[in-house]
């Protein structure tokens, strides 16, 4: 059966990148999803494992449990699109009126036109439990209803804490790949972890180990994913998707997994070798990104901390009716605007409260730790939104640039960003 699942539905992930578009800044990025799909499967696998070698007996894990865990982690990224999340979170925004799709949600009907398409001889019970695994960590999750046994549903995807062995994953190989140290121990985790009251809990001394999982990933977030370059190019790519998408309805296959399974990312090579004269905008984009004459970054601020609770997203808009009179009238279609969100998981809460510690392997009692008891270093605050502008047009940089930080000082009565757009890049364009 796994020969099944990796001939087709896994198999299309290998010609997803695991990063999207950051193998144009980072060169080694070029894993795919394909190879993430693999190691979740391991991990997974390892994890399951290791709970049934200690608790087995007590916890009544069977072989059941044990197949369904690992064909979740398998299976888990089969739902998503070219270029990973920024086909989800930024292109299908823009031509989808539903904005609750969610490649979690397009994993579990991918998986069901599978087992339909070749027959696959698995247990109802077993389909149902997989997909419930895959979505864990959504909002409309079911595991937040299920009894037994739910700390399986902590392994693959986290909805409860956010501590999953598909994080384990990401973490250490996309470190690997970017060329990045990383100081997070996952195998401390998995050897240490153990079910207590239906959840999975950790020792105590962990902590500070679980603290660098977060850590990690959001130094991820803000070196790699979020790299202003790597931002760059998938606005760029977005630009160019959104104008092929009246020729080529890229948006109609997100709905029928029998055509969605056929998206990868070969449709920018697509794009880009095609003769039609109606997909020469989105040509012309993707030429200057292989040329590197991507937008122009102007400048970026941090929100400030009395302001990130209602900070709204900015809009090319915004900065258009801050623009100086007597500059070069700047339109929406000259600006490119980034809203990048970075945090520990949970927003601007601090997803360590919700982790459950025991003291020792003795010890019957779980309790969660106040960061205060272990340490004053740990941040007070658990969350950065960061707006970046770019400028579409060599010639405009300045006149947005000045915009930008007219509108700063609209917003916040000073200049949030750091130091000006400096002058070469202002005067040079």
């Amino acid at each position: 059966m796994l020969s099944l699942w990796i001939g087709e539905c896994v198999g299309r992930l290998r010609d997803l990148k695991q990063l999207g578009v950051a193998y144009l800044v980072y060169p080694g990025a070029v894993h795919s999803r394909f190879e993430h799909s693999l190691g979740v499967y391991w991990l997974a696998n390892a994890a399951i494992n290791q709970i049934r070698n200690h608790q087995g007996a007590e916890l009544d894990i069977d072989d059941f449990d044990v197949q369904t865990v690992r064909l979740a982690g398998l299976l888990h990224d089969v739902g998503h699109g070219p270029f990973s999340h920024m086909f989800e979170r930024g292109f299908l925004p823009r031509v989808l009126d539903d904005s609750s799709w969610s490649h979690e949600d397009m994993s579990t009907r991918m998986v069901d036109y599978i087992v339909d398409e070749h027959r696959i001889d698995i247990q109802p019970e077993c389909l149902k439990k997989v997909k419930d695994m895959i979505v864990a960590s959504c909002e409309h999750a079911a595991p937040n209803k299920v009894e037994e046994k739910r700390f399986l549903y902590d392994i693959v995807a986290n909805g409860r804490n956010s501590i999953d062995v598909d994080k384990f994953d990401y973490i250490v190989r996309d470190s690997r790949a970017c060329g990045l140290g990383c100081s997070f121990q996952f195998e401390r985790l998995m050897e240490t972890m153990r079910v207590m009251g239906n959840e999975i809990c950790y020792r105590a001394k962990e902590y500070l180990t679980i603290h660098k999982l977060f850590i990690a990933r959001a130094d991820l977030h803000r070196t790699v994913y979020t790299h202003a370059k790597v931002k760059a190019i998938e606005l760029m790519v977005v630009d160019a998707l959104l104008k092929a998408n009246y020729h080529l309805r890229i948006d109609s296959f997100v709905h029928d997994p029998a055509e969605y399974w056929k998206l990868d990312d070969s449709i920018l090579k697509t794009i880009e070798t095609a003769p039609d004269p109606e997909l020469k905008e989105a040509r012309d984009l993707i030429l200057r990104i292989r040329q590197r004459k991507l937008y122009t970054f102007c400048n970026e601020f941090a929100v400030p901390r009395d302001k990130l609770e209602h900070f709204k997203d900015i809009t090319a808009q915004d900065i258009i009716c801050s623009q100086v009179s007597g500059r070069a009238t700047l339109k929406e279609e000259d600006i490119a605007v980034s809203n990048v969100k970075i945090d520990l998981t949970r927003g601007s809460r601090n997803p360590l409260g919700r982790i459950m510690f025991f003291q020792d392997y003795e010890s019957d009692e779980k309790f969660p730790i106040q960061d205060d008891r272990v340490s004053h270093l740990l941040p007070v605050c658990c969350q950065d939104k960061i707006v970046r502008v770019y400028s579409k047009k060599d010639d405009l940089v300045e006149a947005v640039s000045e915009a930008f930080e007219n509108f700063q000082l609209k917003t916040f009565g000073m200049k949030a960003q750091v130091h000006a757009t400096p002058e070469k890049k202002r005067k040079f364009h």
